[in-house]
């Protein structure tokens, strides 16, 4: 795979990487992206996509392949763990659509995906390439693999999540502070839960304290339901989306919550167990010919369901600075982007970490109206909560 420094380099080909992929593919550069898996497999969590990054999608052509498989929740409800009371009530599906011009999606990752990948050349994706050592210069950047092997491009961009390389390359190692929260994740049939109302709505139940909650929404056009809870604990450090927990520990963590809560832990047969970490915002996302965007950028807690949306809006308003852009003139692009990005970006990560965002209603306007295809370019993107 010939690379040259007329090429834009995009390292991970997750969902940020591929919707930038695509898209500074239609602005007219030559792009390649570089991920570490040998093959597309199906892994990863369920994600939930708000109106913001469906418009987004939509904007690229990828929205109707991704409604494919998707669930579209009824409405976004709050609900207290204990009593079950209604703290707020927001109508999705066809109201956001009336709204803010895009319904709420949520679907699998590997479905998302999927779908992206069918709009990249699979030509220009290189895959088992681990980069180890990124060295920039002047006229680009050189990428040495794990492999043996080395890359020149013209310009970098590092999608490659929460431990990225090209973050490292550009700002020394992070930091990451443990939060005393583990998460755990589980799908369970809504056959077996189809007393349970609500099924088909984004449902939050939020704990006696900000770091215990669970969240619950349909997957699979509805076939699945999803489940991702919250609780503290000390004794698990592993930051992991693929580690195994424990389905009884689950249950008990929960004991107190709502029978309706409780009903949906009792059908869980398996679940997933991580360690959450939390990352103050940079104060740079852009260096010469290199650039971060997504979670290698503003890695954030799931507490607004935010994570993949900030990454597909970062990528869409990337690539509407490099449209037209010479690579002499990409650093500069590179910083207006950045500018473009960052306060909205933080202004999201530090709100997750708040977690306090609809829990008793609120105007949803300012998260879930932002159109990446129209917002300013190099103006900070700010909105009042």
């Amino acid at each position: 795979m010939k690379t040259s420094e007329s090429t834009i380099g995009i390292v991970g080909a997750g969902i940020g990487g591929l919707v930038a992929a695509i898209a500074l593919r239609r602005a007219g550069h030559d792009v390649i992206v570089f991920e570490q898996a040998k093959q597309f497999a199906r892994v990863g969590a369920d994600i939930n996509l708000t109106p913001n990054a469906v418009r987004a999608l939509d904007g690229l052509g990828v929205g109707d392949a991704a409604r494919v498989t998707a669930a579209r929740p009824s409405h976004r409800i709050s609900r207290t763990y204990d009593t079950g009371e209604e703290t707020s009530r927001l109508e999705m599906a066809e109201s956001a659509e009336e709204r803010y011009g895009a319904p709420q999606l949520t679907i699998h990752r590997a479905d998302l995906l999927a779908a992206l990948a069918d709009m990249f050349p699979a030509e220009q994706v290189a895959l088992g390439k681990r980069a180890e050592k990124i060295t920039p210069d002047g006229a680009g950047v050189t990428i040495a693999f794990t492999d043996g092997t080395s890359a020149r491009v013209g310009a970098l961009i590092g999608a490659d999540g929460i431990h990225s390389c090209v973050r490292t390359a550009m700002f020394g190692a992070e930091s990451p502070r443990f939060t005393g929260i583990v998460a755990y994740r589980a799908v369970v049939p809504a056959e077996r839960v189809a007393d349970v109302p609500n099924l088909g709505a984004f449902t939050k139940w939020w704990g006696p304290n900000p770091q215990s909650q669970i969240v619950t929404f349909p997957l699979n056009r509805g076939k699945d339901i999803f489940i991702f809870a919250t609780t503290p604990q000390d004794t698990w450090h592993l930051e992991s989306w693929t580690a195994p927990g424990s389905v009884d520990e689950l249950r008990e963590q929960y004991a107190a919550y709502h029978p309706e809560a409780r009903a949906l832990l009792d059908a869980c047969d398996t679940v997933l167990k991580t360690a959450l970490y939390e990352r103050d915002p940079m104060p740079a996302w852009a260096q010469g010919r290199m650039a971060l965007l997504g979670d290698a950028a503003h890695p954030m807690l799931p507490f607004m369901a935010q994570g993949a949306g900030m990454a597909i809006e970062d990528a869409v308003v990337l690539s509407r600075h490099l449209d037209g852009v010479a690579m002499d003139d990409v650093p500069a692009a590179l910083k207006d982007f950045e500018t473009a990005r960052m306060a909205r970006a933080s202004q999201v990560q530090l709100g997750s970490r708040g977690n306090n965002w609809l829990r008793d209603g609120g105007n949803a306007d300012w998260v879930y109206g932002y159109d990446a295809w129209t917002a300013p370019l190099g103006t900070p993107a700010t909105a009042a909560a």
